[in-house]
């Protein structure tokens, strides 16, 4: 009878110390699993093609139309963008370089003509991008946190990449393909609330300032950027 219980519990221990042993190793096997960001393919936000500067203002204007620039890059422009942008090849915004524009939209294209400036002031020589859906941009899209470093109570909302990047160390990559711009309070599409916009770009960020607006002030806005997913 002493045996048989001597057995038992001798069994029993083995048992118990055999189980942790397992349970150690099963949880150490266990691979750790690190969140990822959510990878979609975004509906209402659009990715930038090349720069195209096919003109200068020496004749007439500088005239970048969407006709002549479809035509001219086959493949490198859908054929019904979303949105243009324009600068000057120094860098600055149509609103910076406070030029009169012709035409500035993504259905005709970019146009500044000589003749419509005050002192006969000849245009700058401006470069043109437009915007497009997916598919054409290729693959889906890895958002990063919202970020929102500044309100309009100074000058204006200044929301720049360079700025942000030095602020929040790693959270944004190297090269976004997109920015989405919302307010604050209502989350309201930048492009929807009527405002003048001095930089709205992936490559700089996004700048609203006051005096550019004909309420005298922006509202708050906050950003984030699209990234490549990585397989």
């Amino acid at each position: 009878m002493i045996k048989l219980l001597s057995v038992a519990i001798f069994a029993a221990l083995f048992l118990e110390s055999h189980q942790k042993t397992v349970g150690k190793v099963l949880l150490a096997e266990v691979p750790e699993i690190k969140p990822q960001l959510p990878c979609d393919y975004p509906t209402h936000i659009q990715c930038w093609t090349d720069w195209f500067d096919r003109d200068d203002p020496t004749g007439s204007g500088d005239w970048e139309t969407f006709s002549n620039l479809y035509k001219e890059n086959p493949g490198k422009i859908c054929r019904k963008p979303q949105g243009i942008e324009a600068t000057t090849l120094s860098g600055l915004s149509v609103v910076a370089a406070g030029e009169v524009i012709f035409k500035n939209d993504a259905t005709s294209g970019f146009v500044c003509r000589n003749v419509d400036q005050t002192q006969k002031k000849m245009c700058s020589d401006y470069r043109v991008r437009f915007s497009c859906h997916p598919p054409f941009c290729g693959g889906g899209v890895c958002w990063t946190d919202w970020f929102d470093r500044d309100n309009p109570s100074g000058s204006g909302d200044w929301e720049l990449l360079s700025n942000l990047r030095k602020e929040y160390l790693g959270k944004i990559c190297e090269y976004p393909l997109y920015i989405e711009v919302v307010t604050t309070d209502t989350m309201t599409p930048a492009i929807s609330t009527g405002e003048n916009f001095y930089i709205f770009n992936p490559t700089q960020g996004f700048v609203c300032r006051n005096k550019d607006q004909k309420s005298g002030e922006c509202r708050d806005y906050k950003v984030r950027f699209g990234c490549p997913c990585k397989n």
